[in-house]
């Protein structure tokens, strides 16, 4: 797939992916390195006491997420060779399946 398809729906939705995995990587990014919740994030999700104090578990988790997002949506947005697009596919699932060990195993 290109973005030279037919269905511009579906490329347009795409795009809103990879625009939106790009917002949650800069966005776990961000709760993990300065490792504090944003105020609106804090109020809205009403975050416990808890979970308020694991800003790094959760920022990364987030950010590996939306990488292995951003990751999967490659192949479909550019020109590929098949091989590379299998590449791609692996390397998303490492990333998802990362952020699910770093969510587990890191409790501070």
């Amino acid at each position: 797939m290109t973005m030279d398809d037919s269905d511009p729906v579906l490329t347009a939705l795409r795009l809103v992916g990879a625009v939106l995995s790009i917002a949650v990587v800069l966005l776990g990014l961000r709760v993990a390195v300065t490792r504090r919740f944003p105020v609106v994030w804090t109020r809205a999700a009403r975050l416990t006491e808890r979970q308020r104090s694991q800003p790094l578990r959760r920022g990364g988790c987030l950010a590996l997420c939306g990488a292995g997002l951003l990751v999967q949506q490659v192949p479909f947005l550019a020109p590929v060779p098949i091989a590379v697009g299998r590449i791609l596919f692996a390397l998303a699932l490492l990333l998802v399946v990362s952020a699910v060990g770093w969510f587990a195993l890191l409790r501070r």
